[in-house]
């Protein structure tokens, strides 16, 4: 025991395993409060770097990066129309089950897959405490994307059928929102509808492109042909 907690908080590994500590209590947290501690910095899916792309396309907007951390982002969310391209960083957060999956929990099983790969690495070679070991623990992670790749495939199907919160998808049309974003035209939006007590983030556009403000209160009318999103007007 005292040879694996020396190993793992070497100077090496010990940056990893504090990040992993770190995850574990967010987990925690988050199982026990049920409340969701994702950043919220805005992300712009409307994009403009090549990239050909075989989808149905929407125009998001403004994503939340919260609801991108803890909800299941799929490939339709991005826009391909005419100049809007892929940016480099958003083709590999899709093509590393960064979309399709919720973030947090790629991103989790990214550093734990990291952290083990680093510890073998360094366990085998005997550099843990050495500039040779840091050398591997910074080889390891793009290694480590692929190998993460190949476990969280599996799940994509499982959380497909789940909603944000990993709950049974619930029935919203007819039930009133609050717009937590202000929406028009063709841009899209989140709102909050509270479902027997729970707060749940949904993606609504406007239903006939008029200007809906923030914190108004919406009707949600019907829910678009892929899925993604729902149609709301005012009450």
């Amino acid at each position: 025991m005292n040879n694996f907690l020396d190993l793992i908080f070497s100077d090496v590994n010990s940056i990893l395993t504090v990040l992993i500590i770190l995850l574990a209590i967010y987990w925690i947290l988050t199982a026990i409060s049920g409340v969701d501690f994702d950043l919220d910095v805005d992300i712009d899916v409307n994009v403009d770097a090549d990239m050909d792309l075989d989808i149905d396309t929407v125009d998001p907007g403004n994503i939340e990066f919260g609801d991108v951390a803890s909800s299941e982002v799929q490939k339709e969310h991005v826009v391909n129309k005419g100049t809007r391209r892929l940016k480099w960083w958003q083709i590999v957060l899709i093509y590393f089950n960064f979309v399709g999956l919720p973030f947090m929990f790629t991103f989790t099983s990214w550093i734990f897959v990291w952290w083990i790969c680093t510890l073998l690495a360094t366990d085998i070679t005997g550099t843990e405490n050495n500039t040779i070991g840091f050398l591997f623990m910074l080889a390891l992670l793009i290694p480590s994307l692929f190998l993460n790749k190949l476990f969280t495939t599996p799940f994509k199907s499982f959380f497909a059928k789940l909603n944000k919160n990993g709950d049974v998808p619930v029935d919203f049309l007819g039930r009133t929102a609050t717009l937590l974003s202000s929406i028009s035209g063709e841009k899209l939006g989140n709102a909050e509808v509270v479902v027997d007590g729970n707060p749940m983030s949904i993606y609504v556009k406007s239903l006939d492109g008029s200007l809906l403000s923030f914190r108004e209160s919406v009707l949600i009318i019907k829910q678009s042909q892929d899925k993604n999103y729902y149609y709301v007007s005012k009450e």
